[in-house]
């Protein structure tokens, strides 16, 4: 009998115990107020980017068609992006002061009191390795290498002169986001190979490609023919290591007279976006799906050219001068300070790319 009762209190300490757990952790996520109901990672861009591109609207980025493609290859990338999204969430929500939002991309609060954690702050520079695929030797040039380099610097440093046209509007919304990047190293191998498209082929020196360099200390970049009226494409924080960075056309990137109205490097700007866990601006879906930042306004698909102010989609002005929007280089010229915390986020100790800082 005393052995079934000393078993009995053994039993409740262990409840008790667990039932302490489980408050704790709930106190801390009422604390945070991470709402994820609205995050996605599956969309349709498979079908909507080749129907754009039939259509003749311009050129493409295959960042979430390759997603797409990724999460059915990797069951459990849907698991780790829903993490690094939950990261990301906490991580703005305790930038806001008590009780400003709800904390699902959209604001978000400490009501635990006291002053807001500023989050990372610290500048980042990042070291890049560009990995060059070309059909003869020299098709791609010293000076387009080093100008996307300067080119990602301007665009993340606020230093684009095309800035000052910004609606005012949208004046107060513009970012310097302290991301800056350094040329580490250029690897080259000539492939006379006409198109490599965007299943990571050209990632893989087994195929004629350039395997990747270390992604937790540097940004890969692979620049080749994709074909297809493609741009180029990211991959988003989480994936594979071995296919992790940024694939640029050879005419876009870089200054290059070749790439016409794309030719300003500005693909390079709006790829390496995705890479920092940036979605378009129009999040891939109608007027009720988001890109999770709060002060880019709602839109149900992308802008082309160069479009005039105020353009109006899902009752809003579109933010047409976004880097993360479809419109000619020449005529996208911002980030936002909400997608700058959604980038930075990545930075903190627990980040998704959190190595690339020191963290």
């Amino acid at each position: 009998m005393k052995k079934t009762l000393l078993g009995m209190a053994a039993l409740a300490l262990l409840f008790a115990s667990c039932n302490d757990d489980q408050n704790s952790i709930s106190t801390n996520d009422d604390q945070s107020k991470i709402d994820m109901s609205d995050f996605y990672v599956y969309t349709d861009a498979d079908i909507d980017e080749a129907a754009r591109i039939a259509e003749g609207k311009s050129k493409s980025c295959y960042s979430m068609v390759n997603l797409n493609r990724l999460l059915n290859e990797n069951p459990d990338l849907e698991q780790t992006m829903f993490d690094i999204e939950y990261q990301t969430r906490k991580s703005i929500a305790a930038k806001k002061p008590d009780g400003a939002g709800n904390g699902n991309g959209n604001g978000g609060g400490n009501d635990g009191g006291g002053d807001p954690d500023p989050g990372f702050t610290d500048p980042v520079t990042i070291p890049v390795v560009v990995n060059i695929i070309e059909q003869f030797s020299g098709q791609v040039s010293t000076q387009q290498i080093n100008s996307q380099i300067a080119i990602l610097n301007e665009d993340y440093n606020d230093n684009n002169p095309n800035t000052n046209g910004v609606p005012a509007e949208f004046a107060g919304d513009v970012a310097n986001c302290g991301i800056s990047f350094t040329l580490a190293q250029v690897n080259r191998v000539v492939n006379t190979r006409s198109s490599w498209g965007t299943n990571d082929a050209m990632k893989d020196s087994g195929q004629g490609g350039i395997d990747v360099t270390d992604p937790s200390t540097y940004l890969n970049i692979w620049v080749c023919e994709i074909g297809g009226g493609i741009l180029g494409y990211a991959q988003f924080p989480g994936g594979p290591s071995a296919t992790d960075g940024v694939v640029i056309g050879t005419d876009y990137f870089g200054n290059n007279a070749a790439g016409g109205v794309y030719g300003d490097g500005r693909t390079g700007t709006h790829e390496v976006g995705h890479w920092l866990n940036l979605r378009h601006i129009w999040g891939d879906g109608n007027c009720r799906r988001d890109d999770f930042v709060a002060d880019t306004p709602t839109s149900d698909g992308p802008n082309y050219g160069c479009p005039s102010y105020p353009t109006v989609n899902c009752r809003s002005n579109d933010m047409t001068m976004n880097y993360m929007d479809y419109v000619y280089d020449d005529c996208m010229y911002m980030f936002t300070n909400g997608q700058n915390a959604r980038m930075r986020a990545l930075f903190e100790a627990g980040g998704a790319r959190a190595s690339l800082a020191g963290n």
